[in-house]
Protein backbone atom coordinates (compact mmCIF):
# COMPACT_ATOMS: atom_id res chain seq x y z
CA UNK A 1 0.00 0.00 0.00
CA UNK A 2 2.98 2.35 0.26
CA UNK A 3 3.35 4.25 -2.99
CA UNK A 4 6.73 5.59 -1.90
CA UNK A 5 8.15 2.04 -1.88
CA UNK A 6 6.72 1.32 -5.31
CA UNK A 7 4.06 -1.17 -4.24
CA UNK A 8 0.54 -1.09 -5.65
CA UNK A 9 -1.91 1.22 -3.94
CA UNK A 10 -5.37 -0.32 -4.50
CA UNK A 11 -7.61 1.85 -2.34
CA UNK A 12 -9.10 2.43 1.09
CA UNK A 13 -11.32 0.54 3.50
CA UNK A 14 -14.25 2.65 4.71
CA UNK A 15 -15.02 1.50 8.23
CA UNK A 16 -18.24 3.50 8.57
CA UNK A 17 -19.97 2.43 11.79
CA UNK A 18 -18.49 -1.07 11.62
CA UNK A 19 -18.43 -1.46 15.41
CA UNK A 20 -22.18 -0.76 15.59
CA UNK A 21 -23.89 -2.99 12.99
CA UNK A 22 -27.36 -2.28 14.43
CA UNK A 23 -26.74 1.45 13.94
CA UNK A 24 -25.69 0.87 10.33
CA UNK A 25 -28.96 -0.94 9.61
CA UNK A 26 -31.03 1.88 11.12
CA UNK A 27 -28.94 4.53 9.35
CA UNK A 28 -29.40 2.71 6.05
CA UNK A 29 -33.19 3.13 6.27
CA UNK A 30 -33.00 6.75 7.50
CA UNK A 31 -30.44 7.80 4.88
CA UNK A 32 -32.41 6.11 2.10
CA UNK A 33 -35.62 7.95 3.06
CA UNK A 34 -33.91 11.33 3.50
CA UNK A 35 -31.96 10.92 0.24
CA UNK A 36 -35.18 10.16 -1.65
CA UNK A 37 -36.97 13.18 -0.14
CA UNK A 38 -33.97 15.42 -0.79
CA UNK A 39 -33.73 14.23 -4.38
CA UNK A 40 -37.46 14.80 -4.90
CA UNK A 41 -37.46 18.26 -3.28
CA UNK A 42 -34.37 19.61 -5.05
CA UNK A 43 -35.41 18.15 -8.41
CA UNK A 44 -38.81 19.83 -8.06
CA UNK A 45 -37.18 23.22 -7.40
CA UNK A 46 -34.96 22.90 -10.47
CA UNK A 47 -37.86 21.79 -12.68
CA UNK A 48 -40.20 24.56 -11.49
CA UNK A 49 -37.49 27.21 -11.90
CA UNK A 50 -37.03 26.14 -15.52
CA UNK A 51 -40.62 25.65 -16.70
CA UNK A 52 -42.39 28.50 -14.87
CA UNK A 53 -41.57 31.98 -16.31
CA UNK A 54 -42.77 33.65 -13.08
CA UNK A 55 -39.86 32.05 -11.25
CA UNK A 56 -37.27 33.44 -13.67
CA UNK A 57 -35.96 35.82 -11.03
CA UNK A 58 -32.52 36.20 -9.39
CA UNK A 59 -33.72 34.53 -6.18
CA UNK A 60 -34.88 31.34 -7.92
CA UNK A 61 -31.89 31.35 -10.25
CA UNK A 62 -29.65 31.11 -7.18
CA UNK A 63 -31.96 28.58 -5.53
CA UNK A 64 -31.98 26.31 -8.57
CA UNK A 65 -28.17 26.35 -8.54
CA UNK A 66 -28.22 25.53 -4.82
CA UNK A 67 -30.62 22.65 -5.45
CA UNK A 68 -28.47 21.31 -8.29
CA UNK A 69 -25.40 21.51 -6.06
CA UNK A 70 -27.22 19.69 -3.23
CA UNK A 71 -28.33 16.98 -5.65
CA UNK A 72 -24.74 16.45 -6.77
CA UNK A 73 -23.41 16.44 -3.19
CA UNK A 74 -25.88 13.88 -1.85
CA UNK A 75 -25.52 11.69 -4.96
CA UNK A 76 -21.72 11.81 -4.64
CA UNK A 77 -21.72 10.64 -1.02
CA UNK A 78 -24.97 8.89 -0.06
CA UNK A 79 -25.40 6.03 -2.62
CA UNK A 80 -21.84 4.76 -1.98
CA UNK A 81 -22.54 5.06 1.77
CA UNK A 82 -25.70 2.96 1.43
CA UNK A 83 -23.73 0.31 -0.47
CA UNK A 84 -21.03 0.44 2.20
CA UNK A 85 -23.55 -0.05 5.02
CA UNK A 86 -25.32 -3.08 3.53
CA UNK A 87 -22.72 -4.61 1.23
CA UNK A 88 -19.85 -6.91 2.12
CA UNK A 89 -17.29 -4.88 0.21
CA UNK A 90 -16.26 -1.89 2.34
CA UNK A 91 -13.50 -0.70 0.01
CA UNK A 92 -13.23 2.27 -2.31
CA UNK A 93 -10.62 2.47 -5.03
CA UNK A 94 -7.92 5.12 -4.94
CA UNK A 95 -9.40 6.76 -8.03
CA UNK A 96 -12.88 6.60 -6.53
CA UNK A 97 -11.65 8.24 -3.33
CA UNK A 98 -9.89 11.02 -5.26
CA UNK A 99 -13.02 11.65 -7.33
CA UNK A 100 -15.31 11.66 -4.30
CA UNK A 101 -12.98 13.97 -2.38
CA UNK A 102 -12.66 16.38 -5.30
CA UNK A 103 -16.43 16.59 -5.89
CA UNK A 104 -17.40 16.82 -2.21
CA UNK A 105 -14.84 19.52 -1.36
CA UNK A 106 -15.68 21.44 -4.53
CA UNK A 107 -19.43 21.38 -3.91
CA UNK A 108 -18.93 22.35 -0.27
CA UNK A 109 -16.95 25.41 -1.34
CA UNK A 110 -19.57 26.30 -3.95
CA UNK A 111 -22.35 26.17 -1.35
CA UNK A 112 -20.42 28.41 1.07
CA UNK A 113 -19.98 31.10 -1.58
CA UNK A 114 -23.48 30.65 -2.99
CA UNK A 115 -25.16 31.04 0.40
CA UNK A 116 -23.36 34.36 0.90
CA UNK A 117 -24.46 35.45 -2.59
CA UNK A 118 -28.06 34.55 -1.74
CA UNK A 119 -27.84 36.54 1.49
CA UNK A 120 -26.68 39.57 -0.53
CA UNK A 121 -29.59 39.01 -2.92
CA UNK A 122 -32.05 39.07 0.00
CA UNK A 123 -30.34 42.19 1.38
CA UNK A 124 -30.79 43.95 -1.97
CA UNK A 125 -34.43 42.84 -2.20
CA UNK A 126 -35.37 43.98 1.33
CA UNK A 127 -33.16 47.04 1.83
CA UNK A 128 -33.07 48.38 -1.74
CA UNK A 129 -36.41 47.25 -3.25
CA UNK A 130 -36.67 50.13 -5.74
CA UNK A 131 -33.25 49.39 -7.22
CA UNK A 132 -33.32 45.61 -6.79
CA UNK A 133 -33.62 44.62 -10.48
CA UNK A 134 -31.00 47.22 -11.39
CA UNK A 135 -28.58 45.81 -8.80
CA UNK A 136 -29.24 42.11 -9.41
CA UNK A 137 -29.26 42.24 -13.20
CA UNK A 138 -28.93 38.93 -15.13
CA UNK A 139 -25.28 39.46 -16.06
CA UNK A 140 -24.28 39.99 -12.41
CA UNK A 141 -26.27 36.95 -11.29
CA UNK A 142 -24.54 34.76 -13.86
CA UNK A 143 -21.13 36.16 -12.93
CA UNK A 144 -21.74 35.50 -9.22
CA UNK A 145 -22.81 31.90 -9.84
CA UNK A 146 -19.88 31.20 -12.18
CA UNK A 147 -17.53 32.71 -9.59
CA UNK A 148 -18.98 30.44 -6.89
CA UNK A 149 -18.47 27.30 -8.99
CA UNK A 150 -14.98 28.26 -10.18
CA UNK A 151 -13.85 29.26 -6.67
CA UNK A 152 -15.21 26.09 -5.09
CA UNK A 153 -13.66 23.68 -7.57
CA UNK A 154 -10.44 25.68 -7.92
CA UNK A 155 -9.94 25.26 -4.19
CA UNK A 156 -10.94 21.59 -4.42
CA UNK A 157 -8.26 20.91 -7.02
CA UNK A 158 -5.60 22.27 -4.64
CA UNK A 159 -7.03 20.54 -1.55
CA UNK A 160 -7.31 17.17 -3.30
CA UNK A 161 -3.75 17.35 -4.64
CA UNK A 162 -2.27 18.32 -1.26
CA UNK A 163 -4.28 15.69 0.64
CA UNK A 164 -3.72 12.73 -1.67
CA UNK A 165 0.06 13.28 -1.86
CA UNK A 166 0.51 12.92 1.92
CA UNK A 167 2.55 9.74 2.72
CA UNK A 168 0.34 7.13 4.40
CA UNK A 169 2.94 4.36 4.89
CA UNK A 170 0.49 1.59 4.10
CA UNK A 171 -2.38 2.87 6.22
CA UNK A 172 -5.63 2.48 4.32
CA UNK A 173 -8.45 2.21 6.90
CA UNK A 174 -10.61 5.35 6.88
CA UNK A 175 -12.75 5.56 10.01
CA UNK A 176 -15.52 7.27 8.06
CA UNK A 177 -18.21 6.53 5.46
CA UNK A 178 -16.74 8.65 2.63
CA UNK A 179 -13.42 10.24 1.70
CA UNK A 180 -12.91 13.56 3.49
CA UNK A 181 -9.82 15.72 3.99
CA UNK A 182 -9.43 15.52 7.82
CA UNK A 183 -10.02 11.75 7.75
CA UNK A 184 -7.31 11.11 5.16
CA UNK A 185 -4.85 13.46 6.86
CA UNK A 186 -5.32 11.48 10.07
CA UNK A 187 -3.69 8.48 8.32
CA UNK A 188 -0.50 10.42 7.54
CA UNK A 189 2.72 8.92 8.84
CA UNK A 190 4.69 12.18 8.63
CA UNK A 191 4.18 15.70 9.94
CA UNK A 192 1.11 17.37 8.48
CA UNK A 193 1.61 20.76 10.12
CA UNK A 194 1.79 22.47 6.71
CA UNK A 195 -1.41 20.73 5.58
CA UNK A 196 -3.15 21.70 8.82
CA UNK A 197 -2.09 25.34 8.47
CA UNK A 198 -3.21 25.45 4.84
CA UNK A 199 -6.53 23.76 5.65
CA UNK A 200 -7.12 26.22 8.49
CA UNK A 201 -6.46 29.23 6.22
CA UNK A 202 -8.74 27.89 3.49
CA UNK A 203 -11.44 27.13 6.06
CA UNK A 204 -11.31 30.72 7.29
CA UNK A 205 -11.77 31.95 3.71
CA UNK A 206 -14.63 29.58 2.82
CA UNK A 207 -16.38 29.30 6.18
CA UNK A 208 -15.73 32.23 8.51
CA UNK A 209 -15.72 34.99 5.87
CA UNK A 210 -18.96 33.94 4.07
CA UNK A 211 -20.68 33.25 7.40
CA UNK A 212 -19.71 36.71 8.65
CA UNK A 213 -20.98 38.34 5.45
CA UNK A 214 -24.27 36.45 5.78
CA UNK A 215 -24.72 37.62 9.37
CA UNK A 216 -23.97 41.22 8.33
CA UNK A 217 -26.51 40.98 5.49
CA UNK A 218 -29.20 39.61 7.77
CA UNK A 219 -28.34 42.25 10.34
CA UNK A 220 -29.21 44.94 7.78
CA UNK A 221 -32.32 42.98 6.79
CA UNK A 222 -33.42 42.80 10.44
CA UNK A 223 -32.90 46.55 10.81
CA UNK A 224 -35.05 47.15 7.72
CA UNK A 225 -37.75 44.74 8.91
CA UNK A 226 -38.02 46.52 12.26
CA UNK A 227 -39.09 49.63 10.38
CA UNK A 228 -42.16 47.82 9.01
CA UNK A 229 -45.23 49.25 10.71
CA UNK A 230 -47.39 46.16 10.27
CA UNK A 231 -46.91 43.64 13.09
CA UNK A 232 -48.05 40.85 10.76
CA UNK A 233 -45.51 41.94 8.14
CA UNK A 234 -42.70 41.97 10.69
CA UNK A 235 -43.69 38.55 11.98
CA UNK A 236 -43.74 37.08 8.47
CA UNK A 237 -40.38 38.62 7.58
CA UNK A 238 -38.75 37.47 10.82
CA UNK A 239 -40.16 33.97 10.32
CA UNK A 240 -38.64 33.76 6.84
CA UNK A 241 -35.29 35.23 7.91
CA UNK A 242 -35.20 32.99 10.98
CA UNK A 243 -35.73 29.88 8.85
CA UNK A 244 -33.00 30.90 6.42
CA UNK A 245 -30.57 31.63 9.25
CA UNK A 246 -31.33 28.27 10.87
CA UNK A 247 -30.20 26.42 7.74
CA UNK A 248 -27.13 28.64 7.41
CA UNK A 249 -26.14 28.11 11.07
CA UNK A 250 -26.55 24.33 10.78
CA UNK A 251 -24.51 24.16 7.57
CA UNK A 252 -21.68 26.49 8.59
CA UNK A 253 -21.70 25.35 12.22
CA UNK A 254 -21.16 21.70 11.31
CA UNK A 255 -18.47 22.52 8.73
CA UNK A 256 -16.64 24.87 11.09
CA UNK A 257 -16.62 22.26 13.84
CA UNK A 258 -15.25 19.75 11.31
CA UNK A 259 -12.60 21.77 9.50
CA UNK A 260 -11.42 24.30 12.08
CA UNK A 261 -9.97 21.64 14.34
CA UNK A 262 -6.64 19.88 13.72
CA UNK A 263 -6.95 16.29 12.42
CA UNK A 264 -4.91 15.16 15.43
CA UNK A 265 -7.87 16.04 17.68
CA UNK A 266 -10.38 14.49 15.28
CA UNK A 267 -13.11 12.56 17.14
CA UNK A 268 -14.36 9.87 14.78
CA UNK A 269 -17.87 9.12 16.06
CA UNK A 270 -18.81 12.75 16.70
CA UNK A 271 -17.52 13.99 13.36
CA UNK A 272 -19.12 11.16 11.41
CA UNK A 273 -22.43 12.37 12.82
CA UNK A 274 -21.52 15.96 11.93
CA UNK A 275 -20.71 14.91 8.36
CA UNK A 276 -24.18 13.40 8.01
CA UNK A 277 -25.68 16.81 8.77
CA UNK A 278 -24.00 18.81 6.01
CA UNK A 279 -24.07 16.03 3.41
CA UNK A 280 -27.61 14.78 4.07
CA UNK A 281 -29.74 16.92 6.40
CA UNK A 282 -28.90 20.38 4.99
CA UNK A 283 -29.67 19.36 1.35
CA UNK A 284 -33.10 18.24 2.60
CA UNK A 285 -33.73 21.42 4.60
CA UNK A 286 -32.76 23.80 1.78
CA UNK A 287 -35.80 23.13 -0.46
CA UNK A 288 -38.11 22.94 2.55
CA UNK A 289 -36.99 26.21 4.09
CA UNK A 290 -36.13 28.34 1.08
CA UNK A 291 -38.84 27.46 -1.40
CA UNK A 292 -41.46 24.82 -0.68
CA UNK A 293 -43.00 27.05 2.00
CA UNK A 294 -43.29 29.99 -0.42
CA UNK A 295 -46.61 30.89 -2.02
CA UNK A 296 -44.86 31.51 -5.35
CA UNK A 297 -43.52 27.96 -5.48
CA UNK A 298 -46.84 26.45 -4.39
CA UNK A 299 -48.63 28.42 -7.10
CA UNK A 300 -46.05 27.34 -9.70
CA UNK A 301 -46.44 23.72 -8.62
CA UNK A 302 -50.23 23.95 -8.98
CA UNK A 303 -49.89 25.50 -12.45
CA UNK A 304 -47.48 22.79 -13.59
CA UNK A 305 -49.65 20.02 -12.12
CA UNK A 306 -52.70 21.61 -13.76
CA UNK A 307 -51.05 21.60 -17.19
CA UNK A 308 -49.94 18.00 -16.66
CA UNK A 309 -53.50 16.96 -15.75
CA UNK A 310 -54.94 18.70 -18.81
CA UNK A 311 -52.55 16.93 -21.14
Amino acid sequence: MDRANGSTFSGFILLGFFNRPQLETALFVVILIIYFLSFLGNSSIILLSIVDPRLHTPMYFFLSNLSFMDLCLTTCTMPPTLVNFKGRDKTITYGGCVTQLFIAVGLGGVECVLLSVMAYDRYAAVCCPLHYMMIMHPQLCLQLVVTAWLTGFGNSMIQTALTMTVPLCGRNQLDHFFCEVPVILKLACTSISINEAELFAVSIFFLVVPFTLILVSYGHITHAVLKIKSAQGRQKAFGTCGSHLLVVVIFFGTLISMYLQPPSSYSQDVNKSISLFYTLVTPLLNPLIYTLRNKEVKSALRRVMGRTTET
